[in-house]
């Protein structure tokens, strides 16, 4: 009987210390293939696999296009491409971004609990926001075994707070207990083999690259009234248990905070477009007053000047509401830069 022999880690914020950590202390007969994605920076710029690699005992490599899953390995996931387990091979998936990042966790797990069901194991560690969450959902739905860092124990407690909020994990547990859980559970013969949710297949193709369509999203979701922020097209709302999550057509994927978020930065620019268009209107108001004034139309003047007052009174409320809004969207930015 087979083990659980596929372990696929998610971690943001904090990530590289809690893997880096994992690396050193699994063992070098690990009985499993290790899969990870952490929000990287542009292609090029990481060096996660080197540090993993010297972290311990196991090899850690950037996973390729076909490359064959072997126990006893780590594979991250490269920048801007989705990793996704296929059989027993993975592929790097150029489909469209999910909570705003490309590779993103959820991903690769629902391609995991696809493709390997009971035999998988979903981890999430530290970061920000919520992805790992739905992820972590479709590996329970098919029969995996799902495991969540600790929020008291993780340098950043948003994404483990996300997952148990939303999922009911198997196990939870501080970082430093996590090796030896780990390594116990892999020895564990997988369990039984669940129905796959259709709709985790079909995001799963997404992921890959596939195209789909509104009737195709309509067999999985119900419309929602929100605009993509991407694209402006129509958004599915997609629920999973205590999990809501918004998707679009061409595959733009927000969970609802982030979804909040982008609709803030979205108002942001209508308003900055706003600003502009009355700043202009105020500024050729005030250029007619003057105009009429040096040709001794004094009612006209009057007529521009208080057109110019009401102009000034939409623009400070306007201003106001910019700067509440860059706050707003300045705090998400910094949270997400310290991924």
């Amino acid at each position: 009987m087979a083990n659980r022999d596929i372990v696929a880690i998610g971690a943001s914020a904090g990530g590289v210390e809690a893997l880096s950590f994992l690396a050193k202390n699994l063992p070098r007969d690990f009985p499993a293939t290790v899969l990870v994605t952490v929000h990287l920076p542009s292609e090029g710029s990481s060096v996660l696999d080197e540090i993993l690699d010297r972290s311990g005992p196991l090899p850690a490599v950037f996973a390729n296009d076909n490359d064959p899953l072997r126990t006893g390995h780590i594979y991250v996931a490269p920048a801007n491409r989705h990793l996704i387990v296929d059989d027993d091979r993975l592929l790097l998936g150029h489909g469209s971004r999910e909570n705003n990042s490309r590779p993103a966790i959820d991903p690769m797990m629902r391609s995991a609990a696809v493709c390997c069901g009971p035999r998988t194991i979903g981890v999430v560690l530290t970061g920000t926001l919520s992805d790992g969450a739905s992820g972590l959902w479709a590996i329970d739905q098919c029969g995996g075994i799902t495991v969540v860092q600790d929020p008291s124990d993780a340098e950043f407690s948003d994404m483990p707070t996300n997952a148990l909020n939303r999922v009911k994990p198997d196990h939870v547990v501080g970082l430093g207990a996590m090796p030896k859980l780990l390594a116990s559970l892999v020895l564990q013969p997988a369990g039984h083999t669940m129905p796959i949710p259709e709709s985790v297949k079909f995001e799963v193709e997404i992921a890959r690259g596939s195209s789909s369509s509104v009737e195709d999203m309509d067999r999985i979701a119900g419309r929602s009234g929100f605009a993509c922020p991407d694209c402006h097209g129509v958004m599915w709302e997609i629920k999973e248990g205590e999990l809501v999550r918004y998707r679009c057509h061409v595959g733009h994927t927000y969970a609802a905070d982030l979804m909040s978020i982008a609709l803030d930065e979205n108002l942001r620019r209508a308003l900055g477009s706003a600003l502009r268009a009355l700043e202009e209107r105020r500024s050729l108001a005030r250029r007619l007053e003057d105009q009429s004034r040096q040709s001794n139309r004094l009612y006209l003047a009057s007529s521009w000047a208080k057109r110019a007052e009401e102009y000034e009174r939409e623009l400070s409320a306007i201003r106001s509401s910019v700067q509440r809004l860059d706050n707003l969207v300045q705090h998400a930015v910094e949270k997400r830069a310290a991924e």
